[in-house]
């Protein structure tokens, strides 16, 4: 996988892809992504379509007999995030998303159906993001542990103002092990600052961790509910481009999306 040159926003702290390609190995397809102007899915930027979302992965929870017609005891599910297993199974192998990485952005899916209800974000776009940033977390030659760290840890550049923005040490090296500039850090790529803000604990452990893939995950999807309801293609073009200023950035986000969507069923 050729990783693409970035600047990075100072403001937003995210990824802003530049003028080389980026080949993922994901549904059998290439996204290219060339000077700014072609989407992953072939479409000019600035016309970029999408799909609806795709529908919420059912959960663990959802299988559960409640037991009140015949007494029956019954389990306590105590993670009401849970993805149901058969669902990840099925839908890994039909997107070609390792089935740790697709747990974390369907896990995020179904909280924030729970918290805002009315956001609209969906699987399908996380895991657009979760490939453009980090190829699912396998960035570098990293592999997804079980507990949802990459490992090796994945880090972006320094940004020392050579060929990105300058952007000097916010978090004491904390999450990036850089004292003097931050990196991004983790599957999601998030710059320390952004992290301070939007840090979350996707697999309820206690602990928010931008390394851990639950956790990255649910950030990512509750910062483009900041834009408010991803009901419309525009309003998911509006929420993308302010994750990432780049129109090319946004069309491959729409075009992995649709991609998944559709070999989800």
């Amino acid at each position: 996988m050729t990783f693409p040159s970035v600047n990075f926003d100072r403001a937003l702290g995210v990824t802003v892809v530049t003028l080389t390609v980026i080949a993922l190995g994901i549904v059998g397809a290439a996204v290219a992504l060339a000077n700014g102007v072609i989407g992953g899915d072939g479409q000019r930027a600035g016309e970029v379509t999408i799909q609806s979302p795709a529908p919420p992965p059912p959960g663990v929870v959802d299988r559960a007999d409640t037991g009140a017609s015949t007494g029956a005891s019954v389990g306590v599910v105590v993670d009401p995030y849970l993805p149901d297993p058969a669902w990840l199974g099925r839908t890994a192998a039909a997107t070609g998303i390792p089935e740790r990485a697709l747990a974390a952005y369907a896990r995020a899916h179904l909280q924030i159906l729970d918290e805002q209800p009315d956001c609209a974000v969906a699987w399908n776009t996380v895991a657009a993001l979760g490939a453009v940033e980090s190829g699912h977390g396998t960035f570098g030659g990293a592999q997804l542990g079980a507990d949802g760290r990459p490992s090796p840890e994945i880090r972006g550049p320094a940004l020392d103002g050579g060929d990105f923005a300058a952007i000097r040490d916010t978090d004491g090296g904390s999450l990036d092990g850089d004292t003097t500039w931050d990196r991004a850090v983790g599957p999601l790529q998030f710059i320390p600052s952004t992290w301070a803000d939007w840090a979350a604990d996707g697999n309820r452990d206690g602990t928010a961790d931008p390394d851990q893939i639950d956790d990255a995950a649910l950030a990512a999807g509750r910062y483009l509910c900041h834009s408010g309801e991803l009901d419309t293609p525009e309003a998911w073009q509006r929420a993308v481009f302010s994750f990432n200023h780049s129109d090319a950035y946004v069309a491959d986000i729409a075009g992995l999306a649709n991609s998944y969507a559709v070999a989800a069923g």
